[in-house]
């Protein structure tokens, strides 16, 4: 028994010196404590906290297909030079797009720090009308460019930073935003309502009881971009409560000293049905636009409407959850009348499918674009947002 124990127990203290000398070799760090993303809900649905920082992101954007056909409408239908005679064929205008957008949110101690970017690219027809190219040197005929298909680059339609109210960067003139576009037909602008693309420095006010003001200092875009130092200003109030909004703006146009002016009715009427009615008037004894560019002359970078006055009208009625039917009829001081209205149908959430009409009878001048005096037109969009 004695010899057996004396085995056993040397058997034991090798193992154990052999374990002790093998945990010695293989050293297992300890694994270090994984950032997962956190969900950040203090500005919507969406954003996350930038892994180590208090910065809230937010990325989307869509991607759209339209179709367009018809002769009325800045992307509805387009015209080509026929490859065989040299002629001119009516043709569809389509467009691709893809749109990235960012937002990010910080709340710091002078407020809540922002900024928005939306870029977008997009493969579509180079142009909506056939031109004359030449003439063909063995008949004279007439001979008109053709519209291929291809890329057009990608453009930045916004860059913005904002701090408390604010606000510095590439954002559309608050001659629109403030007050609101024209509705939610595709095409609101066949009576225009003012420019977009501009470089800005704003400031917004809120008093917090339905009160809003907004002063903007804009450089303006092409050829409405400024031509000193002197920037466009915009101003604006609102009221919002419950049944809707009351909204004016008023913009001063430094190239050319004119003045023009918005006022807006939003009313909410009930869950399913929203209306609005937009008015506009602008001076116009100095604008001098080339004729080449507006054959109608008497147009700024606010007022782009035909004449002193116009005025802009419809609304929306929502069916059920995925259908909704949208309007817009406006009518300037040339006399220029046009009506867009569609029928918008979510397939499934995030992926719209919105097929519209649009028409125009052509007044006093003829900056419209519809290549007759009575004109018709449509589009089919597929959209899938993200």
């Amino acid at each position: 028994m004695n010899i057996k124990s004396l085995l056993l127990g040397s058997a034991a203290a090798l193992v154990a010196v052999s374990g002790a000398h093998a945990a010695d070799a293989v050293v297992v760090a300890e694994p270090e404590p994984a950032e997962y993303v956190r969900i950040c809900d203090v500005y919507g649905a969406g954003y996350f906290y930038i892994p180590g920082t208090e910065t809230c992101l937010r990325i989307g954007g869509y991607i759209r297909y339209d179709i367009g056909v018809g002769d009325v409408g800045a992307f509805t239908g387009a015209e080509s030079g026929d490859h065989e005679d040299g002629g001119v064929n009516d043709t569809y205008r389509k467009r691709a797009r893809f749109t990235f957008r960012t937002w990010t949110g910080q709340e710091t101690e002078l407020g809540t720090l922002k900024t928005y970017t939306e870029t977008r690219f997009n493969f579509n027809n180079s142009n909506s009308h056939a031109e004359l190219d030449h003439y063909d040197p063995v008949t004279g005929d007439p001979v008109f460019s053709l519209n291929p298909a291809g890329n057009s680059g990608a453009s930045l339609n916004f860059a913005w930073i904002q701090l408390g109210g604010l606000r510095v960067g590439k954002d559309e003139s608050a001659f629109d935003t403030f007050i609101g576009y024209a509705g939610s037909v595709i095409m609101d602008t066949l009576v225009p309502y003012g420019g977009f693309d501009t470089n800005v420095i704003q400031y917004y006010f809120d008093a917090g009881n339905g009160f809003s003001a907004v002063v903007s200092l804009e450089q303006g875009y092409g050829d409405f971009t400024i031509d000193s130092y002197v920037p466009h200003v915009v101003g604006g109030v609102k009221w919002t409560q419950g049944w809707g909004a009351i909204t004016g703006v008023i913009a001063y146009d430094s190239n050319y000293e004119e003045v023009s002016g918005k006022v807006r009715l939003d009313v909410t009427v009930n869950d399913a049905l929203s209306l609005f009615i937009m008015g506009g008037y602008g001076t116009d004894d100095n604008l001098t636009d080339p004729t080449w560019a507006y054959p109608a002359g008497g147009r700024g970078m606010y007022k782009l409407w035909g004449g002193n006055w116009a005025l802009w009208g419809g609304g929306t009625y929502q069916f059920n959850e995925k259908t909704s039917f949208n309007t817009q009829l406006s009518y300037d001081d040339d006399e220029n009348f046009a009506v867009a209205a569609n029928i918008a149908y979510d397939v499934v959430p995030g992926l719209t499918i919105t097929a519209e009409v649009d028409y125009v009878n052509v007044g006093d001048s003829d900056w419209t674009d519809a290549r007759d005096d009575d004109a018709i037109g449509g589009i089919l969009r597929f959209q899938r947002s993200f």
